[in-house]
């Protein structure tokens, strides 16, 4: 390859018509080479001497070639190259910037995190057949039929149990088969059973359940959180197992707490009447009321319940009355699925208080949990470090 200098003292020869055969054939193969580097411009390094050159060869073929007097020519031929090196110039550092911006761009776009967006309608059922659906992918409609019961999803995400009562049903002859909804951790989902009843799930929760109620009780097995509006049946009390707490009831709406991460199993009583009972302890709660069962222990504690508190996640809410920082955290971390840590202990003696959507970006609940002077925070990853 000839040098910038060279190639304009051979276009100037060339201009007055002065070269030689092998000075065009020179210039002709130099040209050639300038169209080859066109086509790796976006990804050889920029170097400004060919951007230089190659601009100069576009301008150069689509000049015209104007006969001037002699005295007038020389004159004009060096205003002529003094121009075209000044547009070269300009927009060689045109290009050169543009080179550099979008390299400047694609780093942004390289280490841009992606956000960490709220839950949704996710879980899978598990049939007593061991085969499993995913709810979330699966299509609104039937998705299962066992002896007397029809299994289908609603397009509001919901999940529901159809019992056939019919006189050549012998279903209640048999043993029940039993089926378990799950949700992961950013999941809810809801279900209805066959006998009416509603079960609103929270995030990282299980329900197992028997596909039609046969015997003279109505009985599930919860873990983690649920809500319940339990059809009336008084002859077939329906009875609620989490954790070693039993909930029994005849017709009634509660929510039951029974995440294993926590001291104690709480049921929170709105409307109707429950009796909870755990180890040789019962007690009978009214609406207004939560029963606290702690874990391997004896009594369980009655008090008045902070209900907009305990069923903010079912109305779609986060809502905290000067709740531990790492009381918050759970919910947070169980909603958006992420994994919480503490810069220290002095970090988790903060309290919150507020209210806000559950649907919105994970920064935007913490911004304003900030903005309330409680805590900093920083996110790596799906790691939401809490911080002083």
């Amino acid at each position: 390859m000839i040098t910038k200098e060279e190639f304009l003292a051979l276009y100037e020869k060339y201009m007055s018509g002065q070269c030689t055969a092998d000075e065009k054939r020179l210039l002709d193969a130099y040209r050639d080479e300038m169209t080859l580097a066109e086509d790796a411009w976006e990804d050889d390094v920029v170097k400004e001497d060919d951007v230089r050159a190659r601009i100069w060869q576009r301008l150069s073929n689509s000049r015209k070639v104007v006969q001037l007097p002699k005295r007038k020519m020389a004159r004009y031929r060096w205003l002529q190259v003094a121009a075209v090196l000044a547009a070269v110039l300009f927009a060689g550092i045109f290009f050169i910037q543009r080179k550099k911006n979008h390299e400047t761009d694609t780093v942004k776009l390289t280490n841009k995190v992606a956000p960490i967006l709220p839950g949704g309608n996710k879980a899978y059922l598990t049939l007593a057949n061991g085969s499993r659906i995913v709810l979330d992918d699966a299509q609104n409609g039937k998705l299962a039929t066992r002896p007397g019961v029809t299994i289908s999803k609603t397009g509001n995400g919901m999940l529901v149990y159809h019992f056939t009562n019919s006189k050549n049903n012998n279903t209640a002859a048999v043993m029940p088969e039993f089926n378990t909804i799950t949700t992961p951790r950013g999941g809810q989902y809801q279900v209805v059973l066959e006998d009416g009843t509603r079960v609103w799930l929270n995030a990282a929760s299980s329900i197992k359940f028997p596909q039609a109620f046969t015997g003279t009780t109505r009985e599930v097995e919860l873990s983690g959180e649920a809500y319940f509006e339990v059809a009336k049946n008084k002859a077939k009390p329906f009875i609620v197992q989490a954790n070693g707490t039993k909930v029994q009831v005849f017709g009634t709406h509660f929510n039951i707490n029974a995440y294993a991460d926590n001291n104690s199993i709480t049921t929170t009583l709105l409307e109707g009447s429950v009796r909870m009972s755990s180890g040789s302890s019962a007690v009978m709660l009214l609406p207004g009321q939560q029963g606290d069962a702690v874990i391997n222990g004896s009594a369980i504690k009655v008090s008045p319940a902070d209900i907009q508190q305990t069923m903010a996640w079912k109305n779609g809410l986060f809502i905290f009355h000067d709740l531990n920082i790492t009381e918050v955290m759970k919910q947070v971390g169980r909603w958006y699925d992420v994994d919480v840590e503490y810069s220290d202990d002095d970090a988790k003696k903060n309290e919150f208080g507020g209210t806000i959507s559950k649907y919105k970006n994970i920064n935007e609940l913490l911004d304003v949990m900030v903005l309330t002077r409680s805590i900093h925070y920083k996110i790596e990853g799906r790691r939401v470090i809490i911080m002083k």
